[in-house]
């Protein structure tokens, strides 16, 4: 049976730049806002066009649209319309799709909540951070805590009521007690989603170039240690688990029934359409033989090389976009890469590992074969003993230090799948 597609359009811009952010986003001139927009619909009335040239089999029907950023709720009221405008206008949306818009605390004005009204959003993510204001100022977010709650109130009295607020644990001045108040503070919100991320020192940001070269600039001598900060994730876990908020993938919490579907399809692999600035798709390979055979066989500029996987060994196509907004407005080209067995049985490891369900041992065996599950289980056995992953029944998962330690994980598990598909597997890897 066709499976929907999940749309994603990111929106770059933000009012200011995170110092912890290694994203595609950065501050720009309100007079780019309009050109972008009209680079983002075309883009969108092109998707069948692009979804054959990739070789990948696209359905009409979604049943979930994210707007991502970047802070998408800086954007005009009027732009902010025709993209979900244009949406509709190429694809089948069903009833009661998920429909997500990311805004920062402080960015919801009366016409931006009127068109979040009207364009049928029922889905707000907060970017709180910290409700504990100089925690959230030593980043760049001024926002006060009676400003979260008033945004919450004004959502709410547009019926929207599924909001999800993103916190982040590790950041400067943090301790203990500060992220016991904001944990209280979500949890008090009545938001029945909560996302809590440990913060990642990226040397592409600068408050990461700032850590690692040992200054002080962007309060980087009060950012936590590892242990600290492990130590409020695990906080993170026990609060919202007791109070009903219950983790569902390594980073994210919900009440019953408000998981996010959109990524929920990231992490199950089904597929999805992105568009703007440094999104990414996947599809399924298409059934079209003359189609994927002149995708595989050609690459275009700037994108990847020809690959040399036999169209029967393919699974799934990805691709994505520029990640420089000049690039992306420029008309750079798609960069894209075929996804092998191999590729498409690492993906199910790892992806599925984030959730807190786990990994379907049978149906791994069922799409990719009992000699997969045989040829994986050492490396299954030794992290079972060593207490980062347990079996239940014919689930496997992650355990609490083991998704403390998920990166180094996937990465030893991915390394036990090298001869897994070998022999079925042809040409380049992916």
């Amino acid at each position: 049976m066709p499976m929907p597609l999940g749309i994603y359009v990111s929106v770059p811009f933000c009012r200011t730049k995170c110092s912890y952010c290694n994203f595609a986003s950065d501050v720009f001139s309100r007079a780019v806002f309009e050109r972008y927009v009209d680079r983002v619909c075309a883009e969108i009335e092109r998707s069948r066009v692009t979804a054959e040239s990739m070789g990948g089999d696209m359905e009409h029907e979604i049943d979930s649209i994210y707007l991502g950023g970047g802070t998408p709720s800086i954007l005009d009221s009027h732009q902010l319309e025709r993209i979900f405008v244009t949406i509709r206008q190429n694809f089948c949306l069903q009833t009661a799709s998920e429909i997500t818009v990311e805004c920062a605390p402080g960015t919801l004005s009366e016409p931006i909540l009127d068109a979040l009204q009207r364009t049928g959003v029922n889905r707000v993510s907060l970017g709180v951070q910290s409700f504990i204001h100089r925690e959230s100022a030593a980043v760049g977010r001024p926002e006060q805590r009676s400003t979260i709650v008033d945004d919450m109130a004004r959502l709410r009295a547009r019926d929207i009521t599924n909001i999800n607020i993103d916190l982040i644990a590790g950041l400067p001045h943090q301790t203990a007690e500060s992220w016991e108040s904001s944990l209280s503070q979500a949890i008090d919100s009545g938001a029945p989603h909560v996302s809590a991320y440990m913060l990642e020192i990226d040397e592409d940001s600068r408050l990461g170039r700032e850590l690692m070269a040992g200054g002080t600039r962007y309060h980087a001598h009060f950012v936590p240690d590892e242990d600290l900060t492990a130590d409020l994730y695990l906080t993170a876990c026990e609060r919202l688990n007791a109070a009903g908020i219950e983790q569902y993938e390594i980073s994210n919490f919900a009440c019953a029934g408000f998981e996010s579907r959109h990524n929920l399809k990231y992490w199950l692999r089904q597929p999805y359409l992105g568009f703007g600035v440094d999104a990414h798709s996947m599809l399924r390979t298409s059934t079209d033989a003359y189609r994927l055979v002149n995708a595989t066989g050609s690459a275009p500029p700037a994108g990847t090389q020809p690959c040399e996987i036999s169209s029967s060994d393919l699974d799934a196509v990805r691709f994505s976009t520029a990640a420089s907004l000049d690039w992306y407005l420029s008309g750079a080209p798609l960069f894209r890469t075929p996804v092998s067995r191999r590729g498409a049985l690492e993906e199910t490891l790892f992806l599925g590992l984030r959730l807190q369900r786990g990994v379907d041992w049978t149906r791994v065996a069922g799409e990719f074969g009992a000699d997969a599950v045989a040829r994986l289980s050492p490396a299954l056995d030794e992290f079972i003993q060593g207490g980062l992953m347990i079996e239940d029944g014919k689930l496997v998962r992650l355990t609490a230090r083991g998704r403390l330690l998920s990166n180094e994980i996937f990465q030893q598990f991915l390394t036990a799948t090298d001869s897994v598909l070998e022999a079925r597997t042809q040409g380049c890897e992916v």
